[in-house]
């Protein structure tokens, strides 16, 4: 892992939920991420509640659109019945020269070959 995490440029994260009722829908695609630096905390990353909704934020963190088509988090408030919430982690060996408001989709083509790690929670 030591090795991976050297390696690590930027991270993705992508929010969704598989049971909604027509497709699987996009609570939050944010990527860009940065690295934290040895020594300050460096396996934690924290995305607090409140998170600006802004296409891009401090450091350099864009976000994308969601499945409501608003830039950010929306949290879950499904219709009916039970729902689970995936969080799909990528680590990435690159900056994304991606412009903010990307989809989904777009962001999945755009980090193909730059991903050496991926995590669902």
């Amino acid at each position: 892992m030591e090795r991976r995490a050297s390696k690590t440029k930027s991270f993705a994260l992508i929010v969704d939920d598989p049971d909604a009722p027509s497709q699987t829908w996009v609570h939050w695609v944010i990527y860009n991420i940065p690295v934290k630096p040895a020594g300050v905390d460096a396996n934690v990353y924290e995305l607090l509640e409140g998170f600006p909704r802004d296409d891009k934020t401090t450091g350099g963190i864009l976000q994308g659109a969601n499945d409501s088509n608003k830039i950010g988090y929306d949290g879950p408030c499904p219709p009916s019945g039970v729902h689970r919430y995936y969080f799909h982690l990528y680590a990435l060996d690159t900056v994304l020269s991606l412009a903010a408001e990307a989809t989904k989709p777009v962001l999945l083509h755009a980090i193909e070959g730059d991903i050496f790690w991926t995590r669902r929670r």
